[in-house]
């Protein structure tokens, strides 16, 4: 009694007429499923671009676009008319190539997703140029996004930011290389997971279907809830500027040349890490009067260092029993060195214009000191670092205490966007 009054009766008839009542009997073409054009945007020319240009122009029409020099006009000019070689680190091989790669940025016109895979101090001149061409609803990810990337978006796409879609990643999907330059590329290793963040966040849901398709399988995408964590989670920002402060400012080298290049991670010691864990204490703070301020903000990424290497490297290490250890026996980190220069008599000196310091003070330390003068957070630590490492490199974003250097527009804190509130960063960072 509970069929259709359609399939009483003798089958033959039954299940014809079942089926020509239904739309079953009137399939979708196959040329209408055909139709679901797709345009993704790659921007830059690195290891990271070139391996996404190549993934994605494998399944999507995809166009890389490069605004550094004459980067485009060289990959083209190496490319030819021979496709791009991708190994993957399952050892499968993708052939393809893209359908344009250029440096007119006026191909944003035609994108459905734009993916920045260029160093963060560059991505404020790829929203800049691309403005005046997005189209509404466009997905713009960062891989990764640093410290403070939605409120750029913000502040350089103007009202046209209110109608694209922000994603910021934590980290590069990949651990990947050239083997040819503008040729060849291999992917060495894929995180199993990347967490990302949305803005707005109700857009969640399509930009998420939309890069996870690009991605592939892996990594799996996992939703940050807001990308204040994702800033505030970015490592790069303390442990870099740190573990450089903690080696080589006047208290620990007398500024001569030293016989061999020292240990990076594996060299951080208890002075070191008490630099790190000062600054990573200072981030917590934030995110604790964050978290009092804004009812319902969940700042759960924004965990300890110490946690970010457990979450990260769980298992790997052979003791996490602290930030030092987590450091000293991750095995991923077996051999590198401080980023150094050559000296007379075979000797090192350190190279303080490197990006641990050029990029990720600006992008990443900056952005925390400045939302933390925004809240008014004393960062005893944090204050220390910059100053040493804006000497470095010869920058002046600090004067005073206060975030209100001559160079300040050079960096990600919100005082070079003009904002100097709570209520102007949550309004910029659409919270």
């Amino acid at each position: 009694s509970s069929l259709p009054s359609c399939l009483v009766g003798p089958p033959t008839r039954a299940f014809k007429t079942f089926f020509s009542s239904t739309e079953v009997d009137h399939p979708t073409t196959m040329g209408d499923e055909e139709k679901n054009p797709f345009t993704v945007l790659v921007c830059g020319g690195g290891n990271g671009a070139q391996v996404a240009t190549a993934m994605y122009a494998a399944r999507y029409s995809t166009i890389a676009v490069s605004l550094y020099a004459d980067e485009a006009a060289k990959w083209k000019a190496a490319l030819g008319d021979d496709d791009y070689e991708l190994t993957l680190d399952t050892g499968k091989v993708i052939k393809s190539r893209p359908d344009d790669i250029t440096n007119d940025p006026s191909v944003a016109a035609k994108a459905d997703a734009i993916v920045l895979a260029v160093p963060s101090f560059a991505h404020g001149q790829y929203f800049e140029a691309f403005e005046p061409y997005i189209k509404k609803d466009t997905v713009i990810a960062c891989m990764p996004a640093r410290s403070g990337g939605d409120i750029l978006l913000a502040a350089k796409l103007g009202k046209k930011a209110d109608d694209v879609i922000f994603v910021g990643f934590e980290t590069l999907p990949w651990a990947c290389r050239f083997t040819e330059w503008g040729r060849k590329a291999t992917i060495l290793g894929t995180k199993g997971s990347i967490l990302a963040a949305v803005t707005p966040p109700a857009k969640t849901p399509k930009a998420f279907s939309v890069l996870q398709g690009c991605l592939g399988v892996f990594p799996n995408c996992t939703v940050s809830p807001n990308n204040l964590g994702i800033s505030l989670r970015n490592p790069g920002a303390q442990i870099h500027p740190g573990v450089m402060y903690g080696r080589w400012c006047p208290e620990k080298w007398d500024g001569n040349p030293v016989d061999e290049k020292p240990l990076f991670y594996q060299g951080v010691e208890e002075f070191s890490e008490s630099v790190l864990l000062g600054l990573t204490n200072e981030v917590q703070l934030i995110r604790q009067k964050m978290e009092e301020m804004v009812p319902g903000l969940d700042l759960g990424d924004a965990g300890t260092l110490h946690q970010w290497y457990l979450d990260c490297y769980g298992g790997q290490m052979t003791d996490d029993s602290s930030l030092r250890a987590c450091m000293n026996t991750n095995p991923g980190y077996r051999g590198l060195t401080h980023p150094c220069k050559e000296a007379d008599g075979g000797k090192f000196v350190p190279d303080l214009k490197y990006r641990y310091l050029s990029e990720d003070v600006p992008t990443g330390l900056c952005f925390n000191k400045g939302l933390g003068e925004i809240l008014g957070i004393d960062m005893p630590m944090t204050d220390k670092v910059l100053l040493w490492a804006q000497e470095c490199i010869g920058m002046s974003f600090m004067v005073d205490g206060k975030m209100c250097g001559p160079d300040i527009g050079k960096t990600r804190a919100p005082q070079a966007l003009g904002i100097s509130t709570l209520d102007g960063f949550l309004k910029a960072a659409g919270m």
